[in-house]
């Protein structure tokens, strides 16, 4: 709401201020249904007291490149076709594994709202140490640069379509 420095007032960046931290508390409601990938803040622990920043991104490559393989718990693997679909209702009833988003040498995985070059670097690096031998492709809808993440956070009003067509 300001064009210069000189109408900047203290009751303008408080609004800007309660704006951004309104926006960042909504994306953190995004995932509260999740179980496992609820939060990307590790406050440490007694012996270590580091709070750390675990990126949601890295956190499902790693649940997907994990050797021991547990059923992943945010993670659901919806049937693809009648075979899939008998299998999947069969289990129900026997002891069935649920296919393992790792079972396939072809990991797919589509970011809608951006991805970074760093991202896609830490998914080709963790993917290539914890599961060798799998091909992964990162699509997104778009390649953000530092500026373009602030101002998709921030600057735009994101329930409302893009008209600019």
């Amino acid at each position: 709401g300001c064009d210069s420095s000189l109408n900047l007032t203290s009751q303008k960046a408080t609004g800007v201020v309660n704006g951004i931290f309104r926006s960042l508390r909504s994306i953190a409601r995004a995932r509260m249904h999740m179980k496992q990938f609820n939060s990307i803040h590790n406050p440490g622990s007694n012996t270590l007291q580091e709070a750390s920043y675990k990126p949601l991104l890295k956190q499902v490559v790693e649940e997907i490149c994990n050797p021991d393989r547990p059923d992943p718990v945010d993670i659901e693997h919806i049937s693809s076709g009648l075979t899939d679909l008998l299998k999947t209702g069969f289990s129900m009833f026997m002891k069935m594994n649920r296919p393992h988003p790792g079972d396939h040498p072809l990991l797919i995985i589509f970011m809608v709202g951006g991805v970074t070059v760093s991202e896609v670097k830490m998914v080709k690096d963790l993917v290539a140490t914890r599961k060798p031998g799998t091909q992964v492709i990162v699509l997104s809808s778009a390649l953000l640069t530092p500026h373009s993440a602030i101002e998709l956070l921030f600057a735009t009003d994101r329930l409302q379509p893009d008209t600019d067509i």
